[in-house]
């Protein structure tokens, strides 16, 4: 809580916030010094007994209150305000517009982590681990609380666009897209081990996330050999280390939390490209070498998976997490790459009000 009357450096902010239409206290900014987010002022000693003072009121200090002041709302937790910040740091500013300054990283990180504590993810990965090592009564245990949780909670990823697109010109049934049922037995062999769950159920597991366009029969018939000694062993280790969502986050440096960011924005740009097909979107050689090279990593069906067009601060959070993989940067780098090769891209803003989604289509790129 502020102490005394407010400080001149604060009145400033508070008058400038006003004129854009955002009412602070000084207690809230005193509030949310104390929490970490809002930088002091930067204060210039006097002569010996005299104190200090105030010069020029930082303009990140101003910035910061006012995305604050946006995004925090009474009674809401303000790790999702710090995670709306985040994003909205990272966007390019508006022609005119100041830049959003950056909400400390590791506030950032906090919120990330709490987020990912309460998904369905960790969720599973708990019931998982509290399996391990348990009996056979603890192994049944443990698919059928997994499978109750996911029953509660079904979830059906995207067809193929492409799929959907010709079912809709043929007038046809549009595709269902894969379901994740079998990921009980993926959450069986974290906690139980590989081994114990065998190869047909990981199989069915695996290809339920469209893995590198991997059929079940594929993985059935790679993990077999591998049961069977035909193929080199698997470090099944991995799979449990890859399963802990809260370690990577934890671990990231600054650096890395930014990249995870700069990532997640432009894999939500190409699956957005990619999946609007479906739709109908008017297609160009550019958006058709972005679509070859997602199909080269056999990616679309895990884009579809992990990446969310939300703008939910919960969904930004386990967006981050997940593109700290190298993989997901490595596919970033490629399409950018790729990008950069074909031209430019199809802008729907620019198609008129009712845009190529409601047939207005101009198949020019813009």
């Amino acid at each position: 809580m502020a102490r005394g009357a407010p400080s001149p450096a604060d009145l400033q902010v508070i008058r400038e916030l006003a004129a854009r239409g955002l009412v602070v206290t000084a207690s809230q900014l005193e509030s949310w010094r104390w929490a970490g987010l809002l930088p002091r002022h930067r204060r210039r000693g006097l002569e010996r007994g005299r104190g200090s003072v105030v010069d020029v009121v930082d303009p990140v200090v101003v910035e910061s209150a006012a995305v604050l002041a946006r995004h925090l709302r009474q009674g809401r937790d303000r790790r999702l305000a710090v995670l709306e910040w985040f994003a909205e740091a990272g966007a390019a500013a508006q022609p005119g517009a100041v830049q959003v300054p950056e909400p400390p990283l590791a506030a950032v990180r906090e919120a990330v982590v709490w987020v990912l504590r309460g998904t369905m993810s960790h969720r599973l990965l708990e019931v998982a681990r509290g399996a391990a090592g348990a009996g056979e009564e603890a192994a049944d245990a443990l698919y059928e609380v997994a499978g109750r949780l996911l029953a509660a909670r079904p979830y059906r990823g995207s067809a193929d666009p492409a799929l959907v697109r010709a079912a809709l010109e043929a007038d046809e049934d549009v595709p269902e897209g894969p379901d994740f049922k079998g990921l009980v037995h993926l959450v069986a062999a974290i906690g139980l081990g590989a081994q114990e769950v065998g190869a047909d159920a990981l199989a069915e597991a695996f290809a339920a996330y469209g893995w590198f366009g991997l059929t079940a029969e594929d993985w059935a018939q790679m993990l077999g050999a591998v049961e069977r000694g035909e193929s080199p062993p698997v470090d099944w280790g991995l799979l449990q280390q890859r399963a802990d969502v809260l370690r990577p986050v934890q671990q990231a440096s600054d650096e890395q939390l930014l990249r995870a960011r700069t990532v997640l924005g432009g894999l939500r740009m190409f699956y957005g490209l990619y999946a609007m097909r479906a739709l109908f979107m008017p297609d160009t050689p550019a958006l058709a070498a972005l679509r070859a090279k997602i199909d080269e990593w056999g990616m679309f069906p895990i884009l579809d998976h992990v990446i969310s067009l939300s703008a939910s601060p919960r969904h930004f959070a386990e967006g981050l997490a997940v593109c700290l993989e190298p993989v997901f940067d490595g596919l970033y780098e490629t399409l950018m790459e790729a990008r950069g090769r074909s031209g430019p891209l199809p802008d729907p803003r620019k198609r008129g009000r009712r845009g190529w989604l409601h047939g207005n289509v101009d198949p020019r790129p813009a």
